[in-house]
């Protein structure tokens, strides 16, 4: 059976879609992967010409994600869907929270992390992790957001995902692993680890 990673947060403008993308071409080395576009008019399934190796499918039953026949399913969700979000958390191995290195950003990720707690209390098998997208080169994380990533319930992984023109023009590239620009190539591949280390 496929194990499941899902990309989720409840506040848009934060990167999933992005990350959802890049994450599936490099586990796509290793692994037979679809991505899943779970909006019907989300930005990720109109990439199908542009990505022929990778299958990207349009799905918003829960149930048939489960009956795809790959070894990886990575779930790009939209921020409107928080109401179904625990039936998808159900059927996930992994849940991805990607937040911004802003006070408010990462408040703003709370109702999410809640309702992986409340899915895990009879999905125990679930695991879960933060990252830290769309930093700022220069500027960094502050330590007082460092801070309060620390009071949450849900692990902050290693990877930081920063905010490079290589991120923002991948889907017209091919992805970062296929662009010139090695820190991007370096930071997907650290994240792609980390979540397989956690599943596996």
């Amino acid at each position: 059976m496929a194990k499941i990673i899902t990309i989720a947060h409840q506040k848009g403008g934060v990167g999933k879609s992005t990350l959802a993308l890049n994450l599936a071409i490099c586990f796509q080395e290793e692994l037979s992967v679809a991505l899943v576009d779970i909006d019907v008019q989300g930005s990720i399934a109109d990439l199908k010409n542009d990505f022929p190796d990778l299958s990207i499918i349009t799905e918003d039953q829960f149930d048939q994600i489960q009956k795809l026949s790959y070894d990886l399913i990575v779930v790009d969700t939209p921020p409107y869907l928080s109401s179904r979000l625990p039936e998808l958390f159900k059927i996930s191995d992994y849940v991805l929270v990607p937040t911004k290195a802003g006070f408010f950003d990462v408040m703003a990720i709370r109702s999410t992390l809640q309702l992986i707690e409340e899915t895990r209390k009879k999905h125990h098998s679930l695991k879960s992790g933060i990252v830290l997208n769309m930093v700022k080169p220069r500027s960094g994380v502050t330590s007082e957001v460092q801070e309060l990533l620390k009071t949450l319930s849900i692990p902050l992984l290693q990877t930081i995902i920063h905010d490079r023109v290589s991120f923002t023009r991948s889907p017209l590239t091919g992805g970062v692993l296929n662009g010139e620009d090695p820190k991007a190539k370096e930071e997907i591949t650290s994240l792609a680890e980390e979540i397989v280390e956690a599943i596996s």
